[in-house]
């Protein structure tokens, strides 16, 4: 009964940070009770553990954020990306005969941290680790956008993109550039506050049907891989 109760306790907390990190403007315990269906003094202690280990804060007016304690795990959590990643994004690049990377967001700036070359194809795009772009640029950077909750003004791009699940851009950070790519995040899971990517890039002749369908399945297999 113990473990079951701890289960519990913990399938309620990490519930709990989903709910915080779709709130902009914060979120109050008893909108946070009334979202988890569970009492008040439940909700307190589950706030004040969370709490405890900066995962989340509370403003004096009493409204909850996420905290800074999810950046640190974040930060660790790269490493980690980039050994899983390795051979997925290999796969990819071969199955779509393009350039394939992850970025990440960093500020308002899109960063490509890996690449990966096809081996066939003779025409390639100058896609390279550490490259920088704005995020509301490239499809990189939209489909970070799209990952992110809907916010008022957002551009037609960023809304296409979370709908469709993928971002699919021509010509705009290199002439004659097709890009497709898709964020890494499981809708149903707690956000950390590292926003990643992963995506494909070639030049006109890239068969974006095959693309997308690769790219989608690469991001699937990275979220469950990588997040909590």
């Amino acid at each position: 009964m113990k473990t079951t109760n701890q289960l519990q306790t913990l399938d309620r907390g990490i519930q709990a940070l989903a709910i915080i990190a779709q709130q902009a403007g914060g979120i109050t315990i008893a909108d946070l009770a009334a979202r988890l269906e569970i009492h008040r003094a439940i909700v307190y202690r589950i706030v004040s553990t969370l709490e405890a280990h900066a995962l989340i804060s509370r403003s004096p007016e009493g409204q909850i954020y996420l905290g800074g304690g999810l950046l640190v795990l974040a930060s660790r959590f790269e490493p980690q990306l980039r050994s899983v990643a390795r051979p997925l994004l290999q796969a990819l690049a071969g199955e779509t005969r393009a350039t394939a990377y992850v970025s990440l967001a960093q500020g308002e700036e899109c960063v490509v941290i890996m690449v990966a070359e096809p081996e066939e194809g003779l025409l390639r795009v100058g896609y390279r680790v550490g490259s920088r772009h704005p995020l509301t640029l490239g499809a990189a950077g939209i489909a970070i956008l799209a990952s992110r909750p809907e916010r008022p003004g957002d551009p037609e791009a960023v809304r296409q993109a979370r709908r469709d699940g993928y971002s699919l851009t021509r010509g705009q950070l290199q002439r004659g550039a097709v890009g497709v790519a898709s964020a890494i995040h499981a809708p149903d899971r707690p956000r950390t506050g590292f926003e990643a990517c992963i995506g494909v890039v070639a030049m006109d002749d890239l068969n974006t049907e095959v693309a997308i369908a690769a790219v989608m399945s690469a991001a699937g297999r990275l979220a469950a891989l990588t997040q909590p």
